[in-house]
This record gives structure tokens, sequence and C-alpha cells, in this order.
């Protein structure tokens, strides 16, 4: 019997309601009569494509002109003989009810791994409340009217900061396959890498022959909404509704603890502070979080794998209370048992002279987040046999 080859998915990007984001958006005016034209680069490749919208956290009706999607060239033109149409239900253009995601209906196309891929949507109508995912590390621009079918960008184009209306890239494999879903925060996201240059470390690691998914959001926290739901909250919609979903990497748990123990009558980080609700949490509380994840990662017998919690001495945000929680979760992460497999995180980056901070070469300069080196680091501990 042959066996039957389903959807995988190959990209995505975790929706995120207008002002749960880091602002990108703000100074954007609001979408009407424009093209957006956005490119993203698929992990594993296929031999037919289709592409998932949102209006998750729209507040009307989201109206899709015209949508077309082709392999992306520099300067955000198309590839000639790449161009496809995208269709909904047979149909070229599609109203999205609100808090709704929708699919197009399936294209061939073939896409090698890796490939950058462009697509262009056409909103003729006022779009009041854009879902969108912050930030993009990918160029992204804004066309007037629509250019959906455009080979090449118009000489005036705006840029466009964020994710917008954009979920998820699915294909049909040429043989079978699954893909690895990453729950983060900005560890995934990628802040501090540099933009176009596909350096988050789930990017690397989808270089090594892997469907890697990343459901990172910057700020992010496993226990409390603030920037983006939590990951408790989001774990169905970003994580188990994934086809094709075979291994899940949890690598949340930073923020809540380092949130937690930042002293509340600090000025300096009020505005900091204030985009991040809830009562404060300990390494007990993230600990019972992650159980949660397990047991539902393991009821869809899908494996999970958790990433030790970084060092931050030196941030803005590291005190002595963040670090013995850190110390106390990565102590349960490595003996526990609990998860299928352990990434460790920590030991790959941690100064051996000051195992509390990151290796100077590895971080921004900020000591939380990485850069390219640190990066690439993260993704070259990971043994990519795990996802076999």
């Amino acid at each position: 019997m042959t066996e039957t080859i389903g959807w995988v998915r190959t990209w995505s990007a975790a929706p995120q309601a207008p002002d749960a984001g880091l602002g990108s958006l703000d100074d954007v005016p609001p979408f009407a009569d424009v093209t957006l034209r956005q490119v993203v680069r698929i992990s594993g490749g296929g031999r037919q494509v289709r592409v998932r919208l949102t209006n998750e956290y729209g507040t009307t009706p989201l109206t899709i002109g015209a949508a077309q999607v082709g392999v992306a060239t520099a300067g955000g033109a198309v590839e000639e003989g790449t161009a496809r149409v995208l269709t909904f239900a047979g149909r070229s253009a599609v109203t999205v009810p609100v808090g709704a995601p929708i699919l197009s209906d399936p294209i061939d196309l073939p896409l090698p791994a890796l490939t950058k891929l462009s697509i262009s949507l056409y909103l003729p109508e006022l779009v009041q409340s854009c879902t969108y995912h912050d930030s993009a590390l990918e160029t992204g621009w804004i066309i007037a009217g629509n250019a959906v079918a455009e080979a090449a960008l118009p000489d005036k184009v705006e840029p466009l900061p964020a994710r917008a209306l954009l979920a998820a890239v699915e294909v049909v494999p040429g043989a079978p396959a699954t893909s690895v879903v990453v729950l983060s925060d900005s560890l995934a996201d990628g802040f501090g890498s540099t933009p176009d240059a596909n350096c988050t470390w789930p990017e690397l690691l989808a270089e090594r022959g892997l469907y890697v998914c990343n459901q990172g959001i910057s700020g992010n926290r496993m226990l409390n909404d603030g920037l983006g739901a939590s990951g408790l909250a989001r774990f169905d919609r970003d994580v188990l509704a994934t086809p094709g979903l075979g291994h899940v990497i949890v690598s949340l748990g930073h923020n809540d603890i380092s949130i937690a123990n930042v002293p509340r009558d600090d000025d300096a980080l009020a505005g900091f502070l204030a985009m991040f609700p809830g009562e404060p949490v300990t390494s007990d509380d993230v600990i019972a979080g992650y159980r949660q994840l397990i047991a539902r990662a393991h009821d869809r017998g899908v494996k999970v794998y958790a990433t030790t919690i970084t060092p931050d001495e030196g941030s803005d945000t590291h005190t002595t209370g963040s670090e013995s929680a850190r110390q106390a979760i990565n102590t349960w992460i490595r003996t526990s048992g609990a998860f299928d497999g352990v990434l460790d995180f920590d030991a790959a980056w941690r100064d051996p002279a000051h195992p509390s901070r990151i290796q100077d070469d590895l971080h921004t300069g900020d000591h939380l987040h990485g850069n390219d080196t640190g990066y690439q680091v993260l993704a070259d501990s990971i043994d990519p046999s795990l996802f076999n």
C-alpha cells in the first residue's frame, strides 16, 4: 500500500493582537487599498503549497481582494515563471470572519528546502485591527493599490516592519516528514540577529534538513499574557494544531522569572513592567507550567523537549532572585526526566569563568539576547537526530 503524504507546516509566525507586540506598526497608517508583499524562508520543501492567513485578533471581517505567491528574488521581485494566484474555495477574493484564520487552496509549486517565498496580499478595504507578528526580521513592503501581479516592486513603496495577516506556510513534501515546532520568546524570535539573514536558531536548525516552525514571540511568558497570549494559552493553536506535528521544543520561562523578580518600585523599568500584567510567579509555578505542556503534548503522541534557561547577569532585568529561580528550574529540567530530552542552551552560552553570564562574544550587547554567532552556537548544540 502506498503511504499517503499529508500537509506539513514549513514556516510560521505566531499571531498577536495589535496591542500585544513591540509596537512596530504603531506609526504605520491602517491598511486600505494597498498590497502587502512579504518574504518568508521556508524550512523543508514540497511539491504543493498553501498559505494560512489570519484575522484571529481582527475586530471586523477582513477582505483579501487578491493574493499571489512566487519564489522571491532580490529587491522584492518574483522569479519569472513561479508566480501563482492564491484562491480560496476557488475564488480569488475572500472575506475572513472576525477571529478566524483561513487556508488558501493548494497550488502546485515545487519548492526546494530553504526557498524564499514571496507572498502578496491586496487589501481593498480598511483593516481596522490587524493581526500581526512583531517583529518580522525580513524586509516587507506596502504598495499602493493592487500590485499582487507585479513581478518587480514599483519605485514608490513603504516598509512593512512586522508580519501582517500571515500565519503559516504548509507544503506536501516529496516523502513523509514531520515538523518541529518551537514555542518560545525572543530567544527563538531572533531579537538581536541580523535582519534578512535568517540567523535565528530555529532557522539555522532548519538548515540541517528539518521542517522547523518558529512560534516564538518576543517578550512572551508561559504563565501570564503580555506581549502575546501566554504559552499555556496559545499552545493548542500555535503548536498542537500544526499539520504534520512531530516534535515540540519548549523554550519559555525566562521572562516569567525575570519579570517576577524585578523590584516593582524600579522607576526606570516602570514602562517596561506595565506591559506584563499578572501576579509574580515562582520557579515551582514555572515547573508546574512545564508539566501542563508536557501532558498536553504527550496526549497527542508528540515528543517534547526543553531548553535550559540561558544566563542573563548584566542585563537590565537580572536579579539575585531570578538567578536563583533560573538555577532551580534548570536543575529540574536536567534531572527530572519529565521532558523527552534536554537542549542545554545554558551550557552552550554560559561563560565558564562566570556561569551566570553569557560569553561576551555571543550576545548582542545587552547580556540577554544572542547575536548571529550566539544563535549559531545554540543551533549547533542541538542533535538533529533527536527529531528522526
